[in-house]
């Protein structure tokens, strides 16, 4: 006898996170496997900005300097890199950390997602951000690098127009941040699932399906 399979149970899963951060990259490539792992589950994820550098100049700062004054200098900070680099190299990220001059704002990068995830292209457009800044060292902090990394993932001329201008969007990018540190948020990547479940950090995959699979019963009222 056939018998209709039960629909997917949907979940909401809110990723906060920043584009200069190589943890974030690598805890966005985890989900992705943990979501694959899953498909009996209809995961809808919303991409929460993060400011780390809330102070950060608009032309952004050199490397060197940025490393000195966030890890206390550069020989500590190549060791955490080294440490980045393998677990890179686990989720087929080829981190490439000499390429990168100056270390960029992120405000108009988090404008450009806002609008990507406008057109539904949201992931897309977050790996070429990632790509462009920690493979290729691009500065994602300018507006004309962004316009071609629109252009690269295919959004309309409407989002590209947008993003040439001034609009609310910055202000909903910095709300969206203020709300983020309202929450207790005060490290990236972090995943909010079903708006109940948060957890910090770039975290095995195995670690997002027990949340999503504890998520979803307490949706059904099986807990």
């Amino acid at each position: 006898m056939n018998m209709l399979a039960p629909p997917p149970v949907r979940l909401g899963c809110e990723v906060v996170f920043d584009l200069v951060c190589p943890w974030c990259w690598i805890g966005l490539r985890r989900l992705k496997r943990a979501l694959a792992h899953r498909p009996d589950l209809a995961v809808e994820v919303t991409f929460r900005p993060f400011l780390l550098n809330p102070e950060m100049p608009a032309r952004g700062m050199p490397q060197g300097e940025y490393l000195q004054r966030k890890f206390g200098g550069e020989d500590r900070a190549r060791r955490l890199q080294a440490a980045i680099l393998a677990v890179g190299e686990q989720e087929g990220i080829q981190f490439r950390f000499d390429r990168i001059p100056r270390t960029p704002p992120t405000l108009q990068a988090h404008r450009l997602v806002r609008l990507a995830a406008r057109e539904g292209r949201a992931w897309p457009v977050i790996e070429a951000l990632f790509s462009a800044h920690f493979r290729d060292g691009r500065d994602i902090g300018d507006r004309a690098v962004l316009a071609a990394i629109a252009a690269e993932a295919g959004l309309e001329r409407a989002s590209l127009a947008a993003l040439a201008a001034d609009d609310d969007e910055t202000e909903q990018v910095m709300l969206e941040n203020l709300r983020s540190h309202r929450l207790g948020i005060n490290g990236v990547p972090c995943f909010v699932i079903a708006g109940q479940h948060a957890v910090a950090g770039a975290q095995e995959p195995e670690v997002m399906e027990r949340l999503f699979e504890l998520a979803a019963m307490e949706l059904q009222g099986l807990l």
